[in-house]
């Protein structure tokens, strides 16, 4: 049979295999800009126009396309390279962040934009919660999308040196919107190997047997690898600079499983189809074992061990009790400081799993590339991951290679909220690249996400306050379980870190906490946005909230009250972290910003009659950069062109940090962003970067590329000196020369200056940076929100959001990172929840189940920055990629607090929830 159809105007006759979508036709040739994002028609990001018609490719028969002529994102600018208007416009409006979803929004836009005026316009375009109903952005909050599809250009191009605090766009903005950026898996490689996983089906059981025979003999199959084959080595799959942080507790492949999903063999072939078919045949033998999935009974005396038989050089605090880790203090004495207050308070709270949800699933690609000196091969790994160099070094120890022997390479990260700081494909890819010599990819599927990634840790979190008449904090106590699942990776990590800001920021002369990390036989939890203190600050702020109220004091006078000022120390019950500093102080002008939205707000007159309408805030501190040391190496050199390198390793996924190093080194040498090109989240490209985790990109790496290119600014006056014969403080850098006393030196001639005066070493420049000593940023979130009586309906009428960045360095991309983190909260907030049985298995395992916040769901928020500059951030920037995240969900349910008389004390608050604890409290007022 013959075939044929046209993707963007070039014939293609290869004949689709039997069920194949054109999706995977299409990537298979080459057009990359179709995204993989759920494998089932949920998300979009794999859009593209057949005759004109969006569709979603994943679920588009490739035969279909047969005659047809379909077009994809890399298809929409013109032949002599003008982007689309569309194009155009999401680069105006920076209507991206990771950019993974970014395609998807501009074919459906597109395809809405060529109907208008026709026979099919319906009007979508007016109503972009319709228009945009099968399309999901993870990051954005979606307000930068409308402003793209509406004509709002935000993007600007400041003058020589002018370039930090402007609304400098993103460099790999261009290959965003054409389709043309590389993600993970944007590449072709030669005999490339597919592997898939067989997984666990059982909560807890030994392997007694695996027979691989069957699986063998499946033609294309190449291998199959279980825990024989695997290094005997317990490693933490949790990427930190210190490995002692976490628990090493970890096989590539085990001969016990934990969790259901937990990965049993891997079987590499030569095509997805044939390593599925191998997974299938594989036939083993489980010894049955008792597991737990709570947290309370798995610390109880006779429950079921989950990693029995560990010592204590794994660095478990008590295997026999199935505890991580555990933190315990007390300051002055809680016991008296209650007996001081006049009102006291208790409740406990409890949060939900939640998945990142990035829309690029983990996975990565490993391949021998020929040494630069001809000696041999080395191992390149190619990986969705936040930590290049920190997933370098596990694989190196872990299987024995010297660091030289082993390159590992982010592309493009589409998304990673603290997910990907996890090794959880390299290890096992590793060694069946070492095993084969050939090259081999593993890429996890939309529900493997779900049951074979990392998850936010659940936490139950019990908490009792006391306060004297005038709203003077007396005591405050905690006592913090949180679920770490099956691995401990970030557990004792993320439980340390919740207690810590989130007691701080409060004053009071007595407090306590008691925290455990807890192993249960459910899918393991690890590093999420915030870090812990979202879960906590749930609590605190809503306990805050109720006694404010009791008090019979204005949430925010008694907050105002409470909280540390600038150049206060800060006191937590798990003791001092002496690095830690109060360098700039926003936290007063963020609660004002509150005040006056409170003032002005008129939004109730938007509410249906009927509704109870109610406002709350909630606020967070967090450390900007974690603890223990977070190390960036930066070099900026001067090229033969006469345009600058930046070398960095720091990965980029959306979190802007890539911009802000430009604009940091353009106002450094006094140039513009146009002719400065980055190199980053490379093995290859810099010393050691610890990674883009904590929020490190602009206040840790950030700061080691301000050194480097300050370094190199007057390493270039020097020389430009020394070339001309003028004193060195009458050489000025421009955008492309430097001008010495009225003589105009090119950057180009400069650099040959150097070579032929010997002066290389004056052609570039480095920075480093060790993350210490560090700041706090502070957050405020408001709301007002109207709710359904008669259905638990929520609207939300009003989202004010205070931040404290300190020099704000993109407002543009900040704002972005602010609006992202409350559109992220507030799903979580609101109906995000990973679902587990009674054995622990996960039952949300694709985004149809597991709802993710889509356009019509997230309001558009009001961001204000504070006007602060840090003392210790990069030219007074602070970090703001976590802590937008923290103070959303007490606000909210503060708010709800208040149109409705109910404390809310569990997340997600959904609609049923608030029905039926209203039905409850009218069907008490009735008795």
């Amino acid at each position: 049979m013959s075939f044929e159809l046209h993707v963007n105007g070039l014939p293609f006759d290869t004949e689709p295999r039997g069920g194949q979508c054109l999706r995977t036709y299409l990537r298979e040739r080459g057009w990359f800009g179709v995204k993989k994002g759920c494998d089932a028609g949920d998300c979009g990001a794999c859009t593209v126009h057949v005759d004109g018609e969006p569709v979603h490719s994943c679920l588009y028969p490739a035969v279909r396309a047969e005659g047809r002529s379909v077009t994809t994102v890399e298809g929409l600018a013109s032949r002599d390279g003008e982007l689309h208007p569309v194009q155009q416009r999401f680069l105006d409006a920076q209507g991206y962040q990771c950019g993974f979803c970014t395609a998807g929004f501009l074919m459906t836009t597109a395809a809405l934009e060529a109907e208008r005026g026709s026979a099919h316009d319906d009007g979508k375009l007016d109503d972009l919660p319709r228009a945009f109903k099968g399309n999901i952005c993870r990051c954005t909050g979606y307000r930068a999308i409308e402003d793209a599809v509406r004509g709002v250009r935000h993007t600007e191009r400041p003058c020589a040196g002018q370039a930090v605090g402007r609304n400098v766009g993103a460099p790999a903005g261009p290959q965003v919107v054409t389709g043309t950026a590389r993600y993970t898996f944007d590449v072709e490689v030669p005999g490339l190997l597919h592997m898939k996983l067989l997984r666990s089906p059982h909560p807890h059981a030994r392997i007694a047997a695996i027979d691989t025979a069957a699986a063998l003999r499946v033609p294309g199959v190449v291998a199959v690898l279980t825990h024989e084959d695997a290094p005997a080595t317990l490693y933490s799959s949790a990427r930190h600079e210190h490995p002692t942080e976490d628990p090493d507790d970890t096989r590539v492949l085990d001969d016990v499983v934990r969790y259901v999903g937990q990965r049993v063999a891997a079987v590499v072939a030569d095509s997805e189809r044939a390593a599925e078919e191998g997974c299938r045949r594989i036939e083993v033998t489980y010894e049955e074992l008792p597991y737990v999935t709570d947290p309370e009974e798995a610390m109880r005396p006779g429950a079921p061990v989950v990693h029995a038989g560990k010592g204590p050089e794994v660095r478990i605090a008590r295997v026999e009790n199935n505890v991580a880790g555990e933190v315990h203090g007390e300051i002055g004495s809680v016991e008296a400081g209650f007996a001081e207050a006049d009102v006291v308070y208790e409740e406990t709270f409890r949060t939900q799993r939640v998945q990142h949800a990035s829309l690029e699933t983990h996975g990565c690609v490993a391949y021998f590339e020929p040494k630069e000196d001809g000696g041999g091969e080395r191992l390149t790994v190619r990986s969705s991951t936040q930590t290049p160099f920190l997933t370098r070094r596990a694989l190196c120890a872990l299987y024995g290679l010297p660091e030289d022997e082993v390159r590992v390479v982010a592309g493009r990260v589409g998304g990673g909220f603290g997910g990907k700081q996890e090794m959880l494909t390299e290890d096992v890819v590793t060694l069946a690249a070492l095993r084969l010599r050939r090259p081999v990819k593993l890429e996890y599927t939309r529900a493997e996400q779900f049951y074979g990634a990392t998850t936010r840790h659940p936490f139950t979190i019990g908490i009792k306050v006391g306060a004297r008449e005038d709203g003077t904090l007396t005591a405050v106590q905690m006592r913090v379980v949180s679920n770490t699942g099956a691995y401990g990776n970030h557990g004792p990590a993320v439980m340390f870190h919740s207690v810590g800001e989130s007691f701080a920021v409060y004053r009071a002369p007595h407090k306590k906490v008691d925290a455990y990390s807890v192993y249960t036989n459910v899918v393991p939890a690890g590093a999420f946005r915030g870090y812990g203190l979202g879960q906590v600050t749930f609590a605190v702020e809503s306990v805050m909230d109720e006694l404010a109220r009791r008090l019979g004091m204005d949430p925010l006078v008694f907050r105002e009250k409470n909280v540390i000022g600038p150049g206060e120390a800060m006191h937590s019950p798990i003791g001092e972290e002496e690095d830690l500093h109060i360098a700039s102080y926003g936290l007063d002008q963020c609660l004002s910003v509150v005040r006056k939205a409170i003032a002005e707000d008129r939004s109730t007159e938007e509410a249906p009659e009927g509704w109870l309408v109610g406002q709350g805030t909630g606020m967070a501190m967090i450390a900007t950069g974690p603890p223990g040391g977070h190390y960036a190496d930066a070099r900026v050199s001067l090229l033969e062109d006469g345009t600058y390198d930046i070398a960095v390793g720091t990965a980029e996924f959306g979190n802007g940090t890539t911009t802000v190093h430009q604009q940091i080194t353009a106002g450094a040498l006094h140039t513009t962003e146009d002719r400065l090109t980055v190199r980053q989240s490379d093995t290859d490209v810099v010393r050691h970067d610890t990674g883009a985790f904590g929020s490190a990109g602009t206040v840790v790496a950030g700061k080691a590329v301000l050194l480097a290119a300050t370094s190199l600014a007057e390493r270039l006056r020097t020389l430009a000196a020394r070339h001309t014969g003028v004193a060195r403080h009458l050489c000025v850098l421009g955008a492309e020369s430097v001008d010495c006393a009225g003589r105009t030196v090119t950057l180009k001639e400069l650099y040959e200056a150097g070579h032929a005066l010997g002066a290389t070493d004056e052609l570039a420049a480095d920075g480093h940076w060790g993350g210490s000593p560090r700041s706090v940023a502070f957050n405020a979130q408001w709301f007002r929100l109207a709710v359904d009586p008669a259905t638990g309906e929520i609207r939300i009428l009003r989202s004010v959001h205070a931040a404290d960045a300190g020099k704000v360095m993109n407002p543009m991309q900040c704002r972005g990172q602010v609006e992202g983190g409350v559109a992220q909260a507030l799903g979580a907030t609101l109906f995000e929840t990973v679902r587990v049985d009674d054995r622990g298995e996960v039952t949300t395992a694709a985004f149809r189940r597991y709802r993710l916040p889509q356009y019509a769901d997230v309001p558009r928020t009001e961001v204000h920055f504070t006007e602060t500059s840090d003392a210790i951030g990069p030219l007074g920037a602070k970090s703001m990629s976590e802590s937008p995240f923290n103070p959303v969900a007490p606000a909210f349910a503060n708010a709800l607090r208040d149109a409705t008389g109910i404390r809310f004390t569990e997340l997600p608050v959904t609609r049923d929830r608030v029905w039926l604890a209203l039905d409850r409290k009218a069907r008490s007022a009735d008795r």
